[in-house]
C-alpha cells in the first residue's frame, strides 16, 4: 500500500503546485478573478499603446489585419491571462466578468460571441502572443467584452476574451482560458526638456536642423496641450532674434496606424505649431513652412516605447 500511498501524495503536491499563480502574478485591483483560476502569464508596462478590438475582426492574418476593427489607446497596461476551473463555461464566466466590472462602474462598448466575433479570424486576431497560452484556434465557443470606466484621473478600458481549450493537451484541457487587458489612460512621464532658443541657434548652425520634444499634443489629436508654450516661446525668441531666418517646422509620428494616417496626423500638427507661432507670437508666417513626414523619418527604433517616445517629435529645418 505504501506506494498507492506515496502516489496520492505525490498528486496532490503536483495539483498544488498546478494551482499556483505564475511567479510575479496578481489581480489586477479594480477586477477580480474568476474564482478558482490561475494566473499562467502575467505583464504590466508603465506606459505603452494597445490595440483594444471594438468590433468584429473579419480578415484574415490576425491584430495587423484588423486594425480597422480596434481603437487605439496609450497608458499603463496590464496583461493577465487566467486558466479557469474545470467544468465551467465560457458564458458562466463571461456573466460573471459582466457582473463584475458593471459593479465597479465599467459600461460595454462592445461584446460578441462566437462566429458574430468573427470566428476564427478574431481568435488569430485576439489570442495573447498569436496562438499560444491555449487560446490560439479555440473559436468554436469564444466570447469577447470590451468595456470602459470613465473618470477623472483617465479612463480605463477592459478587454476580456474567453475560449473554452477543448483539444489541448496538459492542465488547459477543457478548461476556460481567460485573457484580461487593462488600459488605464494617463499622461507618458515626460522626460524630455525644453531645448532653449541659443542651443537651437548652434544646433541649426552646426547642422542644418534640430528636435525639440518640448511640445505636446494627446493622442491623436493636433491641437497642442497648454504645457507646449514654453518650447513655443523658446522658437519665438529664436526666430525674433534672427530675422533673417527661414524654416521648415517638420512633424514627425511613430508606426503606430497607417502610412497615410500618420502623415495627415504630421502635417495637421505642424500647421498647428506654426499658426501658434504666426498669431500668438507674431511671427511672420512667411518665414514657416508647416511639413509632415509622418513615420518616414525615424530618429530611433519604433519596436520599443521608448523608441517611439524619440520618434515623436517636431524638428525645426533652416531653409
Amino acid at each position: 500500500m505504501r506506494p498507492v500511498v506515496a502516489l496520492v501524495v505525490w498528486l496532490a503536491a503536483l495539483s498544488g503546485a498546478l494551482a499556483q499563480d505564475v511567479d510575479g502574478g496578481a489581480d489586477h485591483p479594480m477586477i477580480p478573478r474568476y474564482d478558482g483560476s490561475q494566473i499562467v502569464s502575467y505583464d504590466q508596462a508603465a506606459f505603452t499603446d494597445f490595440a483594444l478590438l471594438v468590433a468584429p475582426a473579419m480578415n484574415y492574418g490576425g491584430l495587423e489585419q484588423n486594425r480597422d476593427a480596434t481603437t487605439m489607446l496609450e497608458g499603463s497596461l496590464t496583461r493577465i491571462t487566467y486558466r479557469g476551473p474545470a467544468d465551467r463555461s465560457t458564458l458562466e464566466v463571461m456573466r460573471n466578468y459582466e457582473e463584475a466590472l458593471a459593479a465597479t462602474g465599467f459600461t460595454t462598448i462592445f461584446a460578441c460571441s462566437r462566429d458574430e466575433c468573427g470566428g476564427r479570424n478574431f481568435n488569430h486576431a485576439a489570442s495573447p502572443r498569436g496562438y499560444y497560452l491555449g487560446f490560439g484556434e479555440y473559436h468554436a465557443d469564444q466570447r469577447y467584452l470590451a468595456a470602459r470606466l470613465t473618470r477623472a484621473e483617465g479612463d480605463v478600458y477592459a478587454g476580456l476574451y474567453v475560449v473554452l481549450n477543448r483539444a489541448g493537451g496538459g492542465p488547459d484541457k477543457d478548461r476556460p482560458m481567460i485573457q484580461l487587458d487593462v488600459i488605464e489612460i494617463a499622461p507618458m512621464e515626460e522626460r524630455m526638456v525644453v531645448v532653449e532658443a541659443d542651443a537651437m541657434e548652434r544646433e541649426l548652425a552646426a547642422e542644418g536642423r534640430v528636435a525639440v520634444y518640448g511640445i505636446h499634443f494627446d493622442f491623436d489629436q493636433d491641437t497642442m496641450r497648454e504645457d507646449s508654450r514654453d518650447q513655443l516661446q523658446e522658437i519665438a525668441a529664436l526666430l525674433s532674434a534672427n530675422p533673417q531666418l527661414h524654416v521648415l517646422i517638420v512633424g514627425h509620428t511613430d508606426s503606430q496606424g497607417s502610412y497615410e494616417y500618420n502623415q495627415d496626423l504630421s502635417q495637421r500638427r505642424a500647421a498647428s505649431v506654426v499658426a501658434a507661432l504666426a498669431s500668438e507670437f507674431g511671427i511672420d508666417r512667411g518665414r514657416l513652412a508647416p511639413v509632415g513626414v509622418g513615420m518616414a523619418a525615424p530618429t530611433a527604433t519604433n519596436r520599443t516605447e521608448d523608441g517611439r517616445a524619440l520618434n515623436r517629435r517636431v524638428e525645426l529645418v533652416e531653409r
